[in-house]
């Protein structure tokens, strides 16, 4: 082989760097300007990460932007109602929630005055029994009426008792007494008595001009 055959076979041979080399030109490259500057900025990947969790939403049959539109409208709406509670407070809708003629299971339209001429009249006839049951009932609407009581459905005379206690705690023991008075007569088969009865109306008659220890 001539020189000059050897040398063109030389330029001609691929350069092969060995490891450490290579390595050297790889970071040279890697941190050229231009290289560098198209990486993308920690904007950059903060903006892709934000729109790809947008297109991955969903609500319901909407998703991406319409879903994370829906999504804010509801936290809206949320906050607008928490708002409005802690400055006005729950509204009363549960004064309204039973039927008024809902008391202590039965259905009665009848008003306090109403069940407190029943009352009257059960006792002139002698029916102690009903003047008794017709009293705390009387005593009861009266408290609905005025909005310092609730009653539902499941309400029950000791629970009427219980929670007018609290509200009229001078009288708690009167009210408590009273509404074992009802449960005597009306589930336990026990004869109604005309002290009964007239503790019962006297109580009520108190309550009249009483006002709560705690709001309503």
């Amino acid at each position: 082989m001539t020189f000059a055959s050897a040398a063109v076979t030389l330029v001609a041979a691929p350069l092969r760097p060995d490891p450490e080399e290579a390595r050297r030109l790889l970071q040279q490259e890697l941190t050229e300007r231009d290289y560098v500057a198209a990486q993308p900025t920690w904007l950059d990947r903060a903006a892709d990460a934000f729109w790809s969790w947008i297109e991955g939403v969903r609500f319901g049959d909407a998703e991406g932007a319409p879903a994370v539109a829906l999504v804010i409208v509801l936290v809206v709406v949320v906050a607008v109602v928490v708002g409005v509670v802690l400055v006005y407070g729950l509204p009363h809708l549960e004064r309204r929630s039973a039927r008024p003629g809902e008391l202590f299971g039965d259905d009665d339209e009848r008003d306090a005055d109403a069940l407190r001429a029943s009352a009257r009249e059960a006792a002139a006839a002698g029916d102690l029994d009903r003047a008794v049951v017709e009293s705390f009932r009387a005593l009861a609407r009266a408290l609905v009426e005025r909005d310092v009581l609730t009653t539902s459905p499941g309400t029950t005379a000791r629970t009427v008792g219980d929670r007018a206690a609290r509200l009229f705690p001078a009288r708690a023991d009167r009210l408590r007494a009273a509404a074992r008075a009802f449960d005597e007569v009306r589930y336990l088969d026990r004869p109604g008595t005309e002290q009964a009865w007239r503790e019962i109306t006297d109580l009520d008659r108190a309550l009249e001009g009483d006002r709560t220890a705690v709001p309503a």
